[in-house]
């Protein structure tokens, strides 16, 4: 691809500069005007754009402008409903620009770049179509005695403000599943995108704006003091969160009580019983726990198989996994990319180091040259190691042997995380009672936990998160039941 990031903001943008649209607040871009935040290319290091690295102050304004302009606007559902499919056919003529920006700032290769902006055409289609289901119903008051004289309906409503603050693994999908589905619910949506990768996210701003949306509906700002602002914000009526524990757990504590959906990751785990076809069980670990250099929430962690398979399966996927390409994001052949640092890997190395000194075999990989780290297979981890018992988000795979499948799956549970996970199995009944016993938000059968479709509910159970994404499961959460109810008059028919 030939396309740099400064043609493709420009086309989006009409010919501006990276800096003249740092931030979006008060129904305008903001410049970075001296409160600037590099944003940089975790493969080379070098300075991809400036930004706003926004105040306390822009936070407030941003928050106070919603807070006055939404509660006077009026822009009808079905307004909402052609904004949102606008803005899915303008991504889609844009494909070539989005992705050149994802793939300059973030950890995706040009091959996950195009992947993800045609999700992203396919979340704000779906976020348009979820217009259907936002519907009411009548309240049967005539069956309670209570309710004899009274009739009434509910609608669902708005909530209000939501601050949508996302990570940087998928820096214009995960952006996209707070946009869609909180501005065709009608509420007004304050943005607060990963200040590693804020370029994409302001990219489909500035698309939703040309589509129709209003700007009494949007604002988008980065920074570490906008984000603790919005959290702490009490206008704020809800907050849409992907990203860590540590930092759900800060916004959990601050501000008044709210609505919290959040996504929050996994160590998800893959059983395969020994009825499985060695070579798909290999094929499905390799893509689910190297996909994106394994920095998603759903990538494979932890994989057990049955005794019979684990010799194996432990051989295809280390000679698989040293044979993967690493390199330039921009290759097309490339098949794992860095990180999105060079501490973030240099801190799996480490994790690692520790759990081979603790017992642990490393059958291949785990090596780092700058943000980048060949895909690691290991064996033997001990249950105590933090790569066990943590999310790693990165290109590393535990793999060790079951004999007795109901072990297998009190082992797959036995963290602090839920979900999602595969099963491997050409039983019917075991793969169900199986999916029935694991405490995860999704079971894959026959293929792995890094399988999602955006119509999906999707979250976890445990420390996994609160409430469900997925556009329709999101337009839910987003907007509340409003009940009207009239009580006739004595003597009406």
């Amino acid at each position: 691809m030939n396309l740099t990031i400064a043609d493709a903001w420009k086309t989006l943008f009409d010919g501006a500069e990276p800096s003249s649209a740092g931030a979006y607040l008060e129904g305008a871009w903001a410049p970075a005007d001296g409160n600037e935040l590099g944003v940089t290319n975790p493969e080379t290091g070098g300075l991809v754009a400036v930004v706003r690295d926004a105040t306390t102050q822009d936070a407030d304004r941003a928050v106070s402008y919603l807070a006055r302009e939404h509660a006077r606007s009026r822009w009808p559902l079905w307004q909402r409903r052609e904004a949102l499919a606008r803005a899915s056919a303008l991504v889609n003529d844009k494909a070539d620009e989005f992705a050149a920006i994802i793939v300059a700032e973030s950890c995706k290769t040009i091959t996950e770049a195009r992947g993800e902006v045609a999700r992203v055409v396919g979340i704000l289609r779906l976020s348009a179509e979820a217009a259907s289901s936002l519907e009411g119903g009548v309240v049967p008051f005539d069956n309670d005695a209570r309710g004899e004289g009274w009739t009434g309906w509910f609608t669902r409503e708005p909530l209000g403000i939501v601050a949508a603050i996302t990570s940087y693994n998928d820096p214009l999908g995960l952006v996209a599943h707070k946009l869609g589905p909180g501005l065709i619910s009608g509420n007004a949506v304050v943005l607060k995108p990963s200040s590693q990768t804020p370029l994409s996210a302001f990219a489909l701003v500035r698309v939703l704006l040309q589509a129709g949306v209003p700007a009494s509906h949007l604002a988008a700002l980065t920074g570490s003091q906008a984000a603790r602002a919005l959290v702490g914000d009490a206008r704020v009526d809800a907050i849409s969160f992907t990203g860590g524990r540590e930092a759900a757990d800060v916004i959990a504590s601050q501000g008044r009580a709210r609505k919290l959906l959040m996504d929050l990751g996994g160590n998800n785990a893959l059983i395969a019983c020994a009825d499985a076809d060695v070579e798909q069980v290999v094929d499905s670990i390799i893509d689910g726990a190297y996909g994106a250099a394994g920095q998603s929430c759903l990538s494979v962690q932890r994989v057990f198989v049955a005794a019979p398979l684990y010799e194996a399966v432990v051989e295809g996927v280390t000679g698989r996994a040293a044979r993967l390409r690493v390199g330039s994001k921009l290759d097309e052949t490339t098949e794992v990319g860095p990180l999105i640092t060079e501490e973030t890997a240099a801190q799996i190395v480490a994790t690692v180091e520790e759990a081979v000194a603790a017992g642990a075999v490393l059958q291949t990989g785990g090596t780092r040259d700058g943000a980048f780290l060949t895909p690691a297979v290991l064996t033997g981890v001990p249950h105590s190691a933090r790569l066990w018992r943590e999310e790693i988000f990165g290109p590393v795979v535990m793999v060790e042997p079951w004999d007795d499948l109901a072990d297998a799956v009190e082992r797959a549970n036995a963290v602090d995380t839920g979900l999602q996970a595969g099963v491997f199995t050409r039983d019917i009944d075991v793969a169900l009672d199986v999916a029935s016993r694991l405490r995860v938000g999704g079971v894959m059968i026959n293929s792995n936990s890094d399988f999602r479709i955006d119509a999906m509910p999707f979250g976890g159970f445990k420390s996994s998160g609160i409430g469900r994404e997925g556009v329709s499961s999101a337009v839910e959460e987003l907007t509340e039941p409003k009940i009207v109810a009239i009580r006739r008059s004595e003597g009406a028919a």
